[in-house]
């Protein structure tokens, strides 16, 4: 199968312990729709922050590329590697 790049916003929120913590992505359609959606979700009531990411990679065989961050708002951690 061919590579297939997936486009996703990923909201930010806080823990019981005030640590930031990943919530539920939403895959879009596009680097344009994923950016939107993830200025959007920055701006939900109990969210600190979201980021856009693409991965590029081959579903079939489970093997991805690093996450490449599109755009970022509000407060999420520095370190994204495990996107």
């Amino acid at each position: 199968m061919a590579d297939v790049t997936y486009y996703v916003a990923l909201p930010f929120l806080k823990d019981d312990t005030g640590s930031p913590v990943a919530g539920s992505g939403e895959q879009c359609q596009s680097p344009s729709g994923a950016i939107r959606r993830a200025e959007v979700l920055a701006r939900v009531a109990g969210n600190i922050g979201a980021v856009a990411f693409s991965r590029t990679g081959d579903p079939t065989a489970g093997e991805f590329t690093d996450a490449q961050l599109l755009k970022k708002f509000g407060e999420v951690p520095d370190d994204l590697d495990e996107l």
